[in-house]
């Protein structure tokens, strides 16, 4: 199947990057959301994030104005959906939520559609029930963020057809991102359970009184040389994020270790959630990280 329109269902930090490159791999695109407000919010940031590109001579200005052109943002889920060959899940990380939004979308997208979803950690098995196309269903995970991230964790379960997940390959390749296919399901996929073991060491590091949060992230960078710290990573994925992954996989396993850490919870309680609130472990004014 030629894939010619694509649908992304949410335009928060994760769609509108994966729509603008859906749209800058020729694709006529369709960004939905429920919030005419969040569309456009996206909107201005992708003028935004396109002008520094043309200003850097990344692309030219005929390509931005022409992927601008693919793209068409609405709160209409049917108008977003009714013609798409590939839809593209982008809402919060629930999987109620996530359920609701597959079973509306597999009413209204044609039947040879494949419908994935973006989720760092769910996988679609999980989902793929709500439709009444489980073969169709597959998991493309894009990393944060998506227009800067040359990854894509395409993941087929068991319900998932081979010709689903050829489909989301070759789509991530004409996106320009390298795909990676994981033959199994597995909560968290690879990079992700990598990270989650970063961070739940850092922070029991860091709840026990080893060292302050920005000493831990110090030591990461400067001594085993990755590019950002646990609690700088925290803050940009969302710590929202992060809560709401692990109260899904604590829901999935019963594990005690599973669960929110107590500084998580009452982050998310106090609405810190990192750079997108101007607050998290660190506190950010006008994109500057305080230390």
């Amino acid at each position: 199947m030629t894939v010619k329109h694509v649908t992304v269902i949410g335009a928060g930090s994760m769609g509108h990057q994966i729509a603008m490159l859906s749209a800058l791999a020729g694709f006529q695109t369709s960004v939905q959301d429920m919030s005419q407000d969040s569309l456009d919010q996206a909107k201005k940031k992708l003028t935004e994030i396109m002008q520094r590109w043309v200003q850097k001579e990344k692309i030219t200005a005929r390509s931005r104005d022409e992927a601008f052109e693919r793209i068409m943002f609405t709160t209409d889920l049917k108008e977003a959906a009714s013609e798409a060959d590939l839809v593209i899940e982008a809402v919060v990380e629930k999987l109620k939520v996530k359920r609701e939004v597959f079973a509306r979308v597999d009413e209204i997208a044609p039947k040879h559609a494949v419908l994935a979803t973006n989720s760092s950690t769910i996988v679609s098995s999980l989902i793929a029930d709500a439709t009444s196309r489980p073969e169709k269903v597959c998991n493309m995970h894009f990393f944060f963020p998506p227009l800067v991230m040359d990854c894509v964790e395409v993941v087929k379960g068991d319900h998932t057809s081979e010709e689903a997940a050829v489909l989301a390959m070759d789509v991530c390749e004409q996106m320009n991102r390298t795909a990676v296919l994981l033959q199994k399901e597995i909560s968290g996929f690879i990079a992700n359970r990598i990270l989650f073991a970063i961070q739940k060491e850092a922070m029991a590091l860091y709840e026990g009184g080893y060292a302050d949060f920005k000493d831990i992230d110090k030591i990461t960078r400067k001594a085993l040389s990755h590019p950002i710290g646990p609690f700088e990573l925290m803050d940009l994925s969302g710590i929202d994020v992060g809560y709401y992954v692990m109260q899904q996989r604590y829901a999935e396993t019963g594990d005690p270790e599973d669960k929110p850490s107590e500084t998580l919870v009452k982050k998310v309680e106090a609405g810190e959630f990192g750079r997108k609130t101007g607050k998290g472990f660190y506190t950010y004014n006008n994109k500057v990280k305080s230390r």
